[in-house]
């Protein structure tokens, strides 16, 4: 280490994004414990900190925690499911397109939460009832962005196939697919932010699971620093997701070029 500590500079510039954050978080201490200390509304970071150990050690952060991701993931994945397929269809038929048009206009800007009083009265409380609300949700955008995909494919590519006498399943595995896979991974990371960000509302709103109703049960409880160990908590669930679709996305790329 020379006289400017210039060998350190790699570690202080990882540790430059999260100065911000540690600055919000002292002045909320200083506040917290100042002149916001008879507040019922926010609490001082390291009490959130104690909150949060004792939610961990009595398993209520993991089972909500597990709960809300489980039926993200379940909503999310019948989600692309059901949007790759039609969107491949719609994006490969002009006719299907056409045909098609108005029902998805209609249809993709309802919100999802207005969803919610009838998936209660159909399903009731529980899974379901989220899983369907999430589906929803995440169907629309990833339904146009598949079209968009599809339709930008090379149309020389598609006349190939057509040369090669391949098969719906076939021209749609060996050509289509390979082809849209970057522009799926954004549809794919834009499901992932809606898929968490409807559980969670849906917990708060009607659904007594998850972390959404166990913030809920926090603010009704006037536990503030309870309610702002489950918003840290949730904010930081929400950037593993995305952190771990990001790392999904370099893999299979990665993928794709060594088997180019």
């Amino acid at each position: 280490m020379d006289f400017w500590g210039t060998t350190d500079m790699p570690a202080l510039l990882h540790l430059r994004p999260f100065a911000f954050p540690a600055v919000l978080l002292a002045a909320l201490e200083w506040w917290a414990r100042t002149a916001g200390a008879n507040s019922d509304a926010l609490a001082p970071p390291t009490l959130a900190a104690q909150a949060f150990a004792r939610a961990l050690r009595d398993g209520s952060l993991l089972s909500a925690t597990a709960f809300t991701l489980g039926s993200a993931a379940i909503g999310l994945a019948l989600a692309s499911v059901l949007a790759l397929g039609l969107g491949t269809m719609l994006g490969l038929s002009r006719r299907a397109a056409s045909a098609s048009f108005l029902s998805v206009e209609v249809l993709r800007p309802i919100p999802s939460v207005a969803l919610i009083p009838l998936a209660m009265l159909v399903y009731g409380f529980g899974l379901r009832m989220e899983i369907s609300v999430i589906s929803f949700a995440c169907f629309w955008p990833m339904l146009v962005l598949t079209q968009a995909a599809v339709q930008q494919v090379e149309p020389r590519l598609l006349e190939v196939s057509m040369a090669l006498q391949l098969g719906s399943w076939a021209r749609f595995v060996k050509l289509v697919l390979p082809a849209i896979v970057p522009r799926l991974f954004i549809a794919l990371r834009l499901g992932v932010a809606i898929a968490l960000v409807v559980a969670v509302t849906v917990e708060i709103a009607a659904n007594p699971n998850g972390m959404g109703y166990a913030l809920m049960i926090a603010q009704q409880s006037l536990d503030p620093a309870l309610m702002l160990a489950w918003l840290f908590w949730i904010g930081l669930v929400g950037w593993c997701t995305n952190a771990l679709a990001l790392r999904l996305q370099s893999a299979v790329a990665r993928r794709m070029g060594d088997l180019a």
